[in-house]
């Protein structure tokens, strides 16, 4: 059985996938009712993990001192489940494909040019063109899934993304390729950028740092 995450741990890190978002997006985010991620918003801004901010753009953001204590508790869960070792195996198969899943995403935004010019923005004119990416993007999926079901059967707080991918996959073949690349919406990209951040909190990796630290010794 999946280890359950704390819901305090589960807002935590709602907000650093999210960077800045209101209430209900983190509570999305987390998988908990909105009235229970209120409630620890407002204990996390009390104890200044947290901040809100209203304006123009109205929302809650980690503080420097949330985003260490995010980290904390989530080295503190992997340790007490007994998880490190399968999430950073995860990691290590992601980390495998990674680039090529960028490549592929830059292949459907632009396309080589004619002649010898700069690559050019894809206007998704040739539908075989766009067809050959999309298999590309099946591809990566169908790696992913496995790992995706490996990190599911360890922790619950990561059972979505295979769903979540396999859905915006299934959108991009239906035709809308707005569920490939765009950034407002749960898009394949948007979703796989996600999944990256969560497992570099999860393991305690600055994704600065990321190409300089081998996976192999992220543990310490």
């Amino acid at each position: 059985m999946a280890y359950p995450s704390e819901p305090s741990l589960l807002v935590l890190l709602g907000l650093r996938l999210r960077s800045f978002a209101p209430a209900d997006v983190v509570a999305e985010t987390a998988g908990l009712p909105d009235t229970e991620v209120a409630g620890l918003l407002e204990a996390f801004g009390q104890q200044g993990l947290a901040r809100f901010r209203d304006g123009r753009m109205t929302g809650w953001m980690l503080t420097p001192e949330g985003r260490a204590e995010g980290e904390r508790v989530l080295a503190v869960e992997l340790s007490v489940s007994a998880t490190r070792p399968a999430v950073l195996a995860a990691y290590q198969r992601f980390l495998a494909v990674n680039q090529r899943m960028l490549d592929i995403c830059t292949e459907w935004q632009l396309r080589d040019a004619d002649g010898d010019g700069p690559p050019v923005v894809n206007d998704h004119a040739d539908p075989l063109y766009d067809a050959v990416v999309i298999d590309s993007l099946a591809t990566i999926d169908s790696v992913i899934q496995p790992v995706l079901a490996d990190l599911a059967a360890q922790l619950d707080r990561l059972a979505g993304y295979g769903p979540r991918l396999s859905s915006a996959l299934a959108k991009v073949q239906g035709g809308d390729g707005d569920w490939f690349t765009k950034p407002t919406i749960d898009s394949y990209h948007t979703v796989w950028f996600e999944l990256h951040e969560n497992l570099l909190a999860s393991l305690g990796i600055e994704r600065s740092l990321e190409r300089a630290t081998p996976a192999k010794e992220a543990t310490s």
